[in-house]
């Protein structure tokens, strides 16, 4: 399939939004990135306009997100990319949706802790590798 994958690098909007989707955890947060540029002119740093992004996170992935993630903290995210364009009140709106494959804190800016949940999909391989 072709799909486009992204990788971004941002802050958190907002807490992380936890629900059910059947029986499927399914979390969602907002991911603020600003790019920054130098401009030679004025020799200085300058933010150019902030861009959102909605994040979706599925499954064992949903529930590491609520657990690890807070409001403003840096992070990093890999997906998939899609948008969604619609009009409502007749202005064309659109939306930038990317379903994470990989999140995580981003350590160029603080640390963190890492703990292996017990029902990590790697965890059988990662045991067999080091008997092996």
């Amino acid at each position: 399939m072709n799909e486009t994958y992204v990788t971004l690098r941002g802050w958190l909007g907002g807490d992380v939004r936890h629900r059910l989707a059947g029986d499927t955890p399914v979390a969602e947060f907002r991911l603020g990135v600003t790019p920054r540029r130098f401009d030679r002119q004025r020799s200085e740093w300058v933010d150019d306009p902030t861009q959102w992004y909605t994040v979706k996170a599925w499954r064992q992935l949903a529930d590491n997100c609520r657990d690890s993630l807070r409001r403003s903290d840096p992070v990093v995210v890999h997906g998939r990319l899609a948008q969604s364009t619609w009009i409502k009140d007749g202005i064309e709106r659109t939306s930038v949706e990317v379903t994470a494959v990989s999140v995580g804190h981003d350590l160029g800016l603080g640390t963190s802790e890492f703990r292996r949940t017990g029902t990590s999909r790697r965890e059988g391989v990662v045991a067999e590798t080091v008997a092996a």
